[in-house]
């Protein structure tokens, strides 16, 4: 068997062998707010309830391994003591990887993933409405594991208030696993989902800042064809095609026969190459999705 010695391996090659071996993982999707009253969304795969009575739950915001620096979340709830945990289910898991991004402090995660914030009834924090269980939760004790890059910050919430969506329960007024269809985090870019494939990959944003679900033009952000996922796809995006691009995709005659078929009538045309974008998206042909979605307004 492979041995690895934590002393001996860089953190970054140690935390990726955790994240691979222990799996899957919950996602706690941290809905905070700083002492000015700007919102901040991230997820967090760190994280679990460790009580009942009082209801407690965990999650950890650790230090960026690249520079050592704490998350908005932590910075969040040192100063305001409060958070709302939103569960994750699969309609929402590519807006909610896009809200992963690293985005500089003040930027809303709720409008750059397209979330709806809701008021909650009992904490400053919103909630999530795509969420189909949202935990509103007091802060009672946050513990440091240390200063250098990938340490942990423990946050101790304890639940104060539910709120399940009536259409994941079943007769008995339960949480049903298959129509909450939950999702969770395994190493690298790999999720599991509890309905249907187990496994799917989700490209995960590091570096790069995605344009957003916000930065969308309006006539594909309101599509009656792309879910929030596609939508998630297209938000995570870094740069829109070039009008070159456009008019070279076009040229290769890829879209033609939708063109000849719909090109009288606007609507339909946008429709049609909404339906074509969305089967693009399925295949993870992000890019040439975009090409498509634009190429409207170029014939």
């Amino acid at each position: 068997m492979l041995r690895i010695d934590p002393k001996e391996v860089k953190t970054s090659v140690l935390h990726s062998y955790l994240l691979g071996a222990v799996a899957p993982r919950p996602i706690a999707f941290a809905s905070t707010i700083d002492k000015d009253g700007n919102p901040n969304l991230a997820p967090f795969s760190f994280f679990n309830v460790f009580s009942a009575n009082p209801p407690i739950a965990i999650f950890s915001p650790a230090r960026s391994g690249r520079t050592g620096i704490t998350k908005h979340t932590y910075d969040n709830v040192k100063e305001v003591p409060e958070v709302v945990i939103n569960v994750v289910n699969y309609d929402m898991v590519q807006q909610m990887s896009l809200a992963s991004t690293e985005y500089p402090k003040g930027v809303n995660e709720f409008v750059k993933a397209g979330f709806t914030p809701v008021a909650s009834e009992m904490v400053k924090p919103f909630r999530v409405k795509e969420s189909p269980a949202q935990l509103e939760c007091k802060v009672k004790q946050v513990i440091e594991l240390g200063e250098q890059g990938g340490a942990g910050n423990l946050i101790i919430c304890e639940v104060i208030l539910m709120h399940i969506d009536e259409k994941v329960l079943d007769a008995n007024q339960m949480i049903d696993p298959n129509k909450i269809d939950l999702v969770a985090r395994l190493g690298g870019n790999w999720y599991s989902r509890t309905n249907g494939n187990a496994l799917f990959e989700v490209a995960k944003p590091l570096l790069n800042l995605g344009i957003g679900v916000d930065a969308i033009p309006d006539h594909i952000r309101h599509s009656d064809v792309l879910t929030g996922n596609n939508l998630g796809q297209l938000g995570n995006i870094e740069k829109l095609p070039t009008e070159a691009d456009i008019m070279h995709y076009l040229a290769s005659g890829a879209i033609n026969e939708v063109f000849e078929l719909y090109g009288t009538d606007r609507k339909k045309l946008e429709h049609q190459l909404h339906h074509v974008a969305k089967g693009l998206l399925e295949n993870n042909k992000v890019e040439e999705a975009w090409k498509v979605l634009l190429s409207v307004n170029h014939k």
